[in-house]
């Protein structure tokens, strides 16, 4: 068995799709099909279920993706310790941010980090609040940064930044009246359950006196983007961070309802008990460095 082999297994499992993962891996079709194969008849054991053109995890399949991933994390670590060894020279840096973080707040961080930092690598994952606190937690990331609060105790976590949810629509509020009673009975069109932003907007509602599980739902999607773009075809009412919504509200496709959601807080993750990266320990200084203005 060797790392290249739990590599392919893990990418093909988390996609399951041999193309798809190949494609993800830089390794062709057959060699992402061979390492499978290889582990599959070593082990005398099915992992991968195989019906007509798509495949699922078996039973045997599931458990021992977890143990893949742990393997595949304690190496990565065992790498990043020799590369940093001698400073911030060479090595990774692996991050996962929630979709707003990563798509909107993050990315001119990433740039002065790579400035300061050339020959690191740089790997950023993207996925909810909820995938981002389980990719830090099972050691597939080093750093993870989210909008919403994580219950989870082998986690550590503090602010880093804030942002603000800013209430949209299609049509101009005009004069009217943007109260509790209003927002109860509108059409939302929201994000998913584990978003860090549905679960910011949850709490702000009901700080005002809204129930969110007694919302209309007219639509709910997985992304920001299509979020927005379904309020812009004039779909209905929707929370979304001030840095989505900015270009929308300035060419008029949007307009912000008079009414203050409050700030929300964007929050660092780290394992408790992991190694601390100086990669991740540099990206934090620059962080804090912009949010000081020096």
């Amino acid at each position: 068995m060797t790392l290249e082999q739990l590599r392919i297994f893990v990418g093909v499992a988390e996609r399951e799709h041999m193309t798809a993962a190949a494609r993800a891996l830089n390794v062709t079709q057959s060699t992402a099909s061979a390492a499978i194969s290889a582990l599959e008849e070593r082990h005398g054991i099915k992992l991968f279920h195989r019906v007509g053109r798509g495949i699922a995890l078996t039973d045997a399949g599931q458990i021992f993706l977890e143990e893949a991933r742990n393997v595949l994390a304690s190496a990565a670590l065992a790498q990043n310790t020799l590369d940093e060894l001698s400073g911030l020279n060479r090595g990774s840096l692996r991050v996962v941010a929630s979709q707003t973080i990563a798509a909107y707040w993050l990315p001119p961080i990433l740039v002065a980090f790579r400035a300061a930092f050339s020959n690191v690598t740089v790997a950023l994952e993207i996925g909810n609040t909820t995938q981002a606190a389980a990719h830090v937690r099972e050691g597939q990331s080093d750093l993870g940064i989210v909008e919403g609060n994580v219950d989870d105790p082998t986690l550590a976590q503090w602010p880093l930044a804030e942002d603000r949810l800013q209430l949209v629509q299609a049509e101009p509020f005009g004069t009217q009246t943007v109260d509790a009673g209003w927002l109860q009975s509108a059409t939302w069109i929201m994000r998913e359950r584990g978003s860090g932003t549905r679960s910011s907007l949850d709490t702000s509602l009901r700080a005002v006196g809204v129930r969110p599980e007694a919302l209309k739902e007219g639509l709910v999607l997985p992304s920001n983007e299509s979020v927005r773009t379904a309020v812009e075809e004039g779909a209905g009412l929707a929370a979304l961070s001030s840095l989505v919504v900015a270009p929308s509200l300035a060419s008029g496709k949007l307009h912000a309802a008079p009414f203050d959601l409050g700030p929300r807080t964007f929050f660092g993750l780290r394992h408790k008990e992991r190694y601390r990266s100086k990669a991740a320990d540099a990206l934090l200084q620059i962080i804090s460095a912009r949010k000081n203005g020096t």
